[in-house]
């Protein structure tokens, strides 16, 4: 089967759906199909194209599964959401040209969002190569924008909302990472359509539990940063504006007087200097840069507990990726989220940590201090979800999801219809 894949990101860039997009098109590809693979240059890391990929708008490599395009993202200040839309409109439009005239022609058109305007484009793509479309949703949009603030006029949410209910009810099947986000996607057809065709399938994103497993917590990375003899809370990820990072800066002033434990924030993005700025005179806090992909397992044997923070409102339309890492390095979370949301209730069924209401400083540091005193609690949960994640979404069983549900949609459009 000859499968066109329009997505945001992918490898050698580090953004986490490149990382589960990657690694859906090399499952497939060991399946034995074709892809044809249209995505941005790499630039997530430092929100700009990286050196070696800049001077050309298109850029296209021959892999043994197929080809890679790849094409200029226009990236821009996430914090202005009007450039932001004008950059996803220019990397919409140039991904939706070099997928137009894909050879051969594909016999199903997957997409990933955010960005939404992707959606419509793989729509686009889709019908006008008549070819069955599969949207896959990451974070639901534009929720997660309203809930964060970002999207405030009217005309602007009724317009994006508009085309988020019109991919999903064109789409041939809309796939999410959990059962709210399928209630979610559900809701929005049955209020445009009570007999919406569209399938909706829960495929939660996967986690190689072959590269990413228990590992020692003193390694180079603790002696690189100074972390050596330190019970290290870490969280590890994008420093954006649907994390409540705020919690880990006033938690390590709460704690400042404990000489044995220290806060770890690796990553990077719009919220950075902030974070810096508001921890600039607190000692026990280290701050460190995106990491290469090849020391993830390193990265996260490092700490002793991680924290997922997100907003309020945010458990409800998005489900980090780095949750699953987490656990299959065997390390205890303290998750901040709204209860009964697809990060509590695993976290919970795994048994491995604790979860707290959203941006509530105080339940915050009461449950990291009863973390941080507990050492063998710490090793039980981290055990326990490593055995949870072990049997639940590996690769090879989330790459036997898609390709079963990609065969299944092209064979339906495939079959006559009388």
């Amino acid at each position: 089967m000859h499968i066109l894949v329009l997505c945001p990101h992918f490898a050698p860039d580090s953004a986490p759906t490149g990382v589960v997009m990657t690694a859906i098109v090399e499952g497939l590809a060991e399946r034995g199909h074709r892809l044809h693979v249209v995505t941005a240059l790499p630039w997530y890391e430092h929100h700009a194209v990286d050196a070696q990929w800049q001077g050309r708008l298109i850029r296209s490599e021959e892999t043994p599964w197929g080809r890679i395009s790849r094409v200029h993202p226009f990236p821009t200040d996430k914090r202005n959401v009007r450039a932001r839309a004008l950059g996803f409109a220019g990397f919409t439009g140039l991904a939706s040209l070099r997928a137009l005239i894909t050879r051969p022609r594909p016999d199903v058109v997957l997409a990933m969002s955010p960005p939404l305007p992707i959606g419509l484009a793989g729509l686009a793509v889709a019908r006008a190569r008549r070819a069955p479309f599969v949207f896959n949703i990451q974070d639901v949009f534009p929720d997660v924008a309203i809930e964060l603030g970002l999207l405030t006029d009217r005309r602007v949410i009724k317009a994006a909302s508009w085309a988020e209910r019109f991919s999903y009810a064109h789409s041939d099947a809309v796939t999410v990472l959990s059962d709210d986000l399928r209630d979610n996607v559900e809701t929005k057809l049955e209020q445009r359509h009570k007999r919406h065709r569209t399938r909706v399938e829960v495929i939660p994103n996967f986690v190689d539990t072959t590269r990413i497993r228990p590992m020692t917590h003193d390694n180079s990375y603790r002696r690189e940063h100074g972390l050596d003899g330190k019970i290290v809370v870490m969280y590890a990820g994008n420093v954006g504006l649907s994390q409540s990072l705020e919690l880990v800066i006033g938690a390590a002033r709460a704690m400042c007087e404990r000489r044995d434990v220290a806060f770890v924030i690796n990553g990077g993005g719009s919220a950075l200097a902030g974070l810096q700025q508001a921890a600039a005179d607190l000692p026990n806090v280290v701050f460190v840069p995106y990491q290469p992909p090849e020391r993830l397992g390193e990265v996260l044997a490092a700490a002793d507990i991680h924290v997922v923070p997100l907003k309020r409102g945010l458990a409800k339309a998005s489900v980090p990726s780095k949750l699953y890492s987490v656990l299959a390095a065997g390390r205890p979370v303290l998750a901040s989220v709204d209860p009964d949301t697809e990060v509590d209730r695993t976290i919970r069924r795994a048994g491995a940590g604790l979860c707290v209401p959203p941006d509530d400083a105080g339940r915050f540091i009461g449950a990291l201090r009863r973390l941080i005193d507990a050492p063998g609690d710490r090793d039980a949960m981290g055990a326990s979800g490593r055995r949870f994640v072990e049997g639940w979404v590996s690769p090879q069983a989330v790459a036997r999801h898609y390709d079963d549900l990609l065969t299944a949609i092209a064979a339906a459009r495939r079959r006559p219809q009388w």
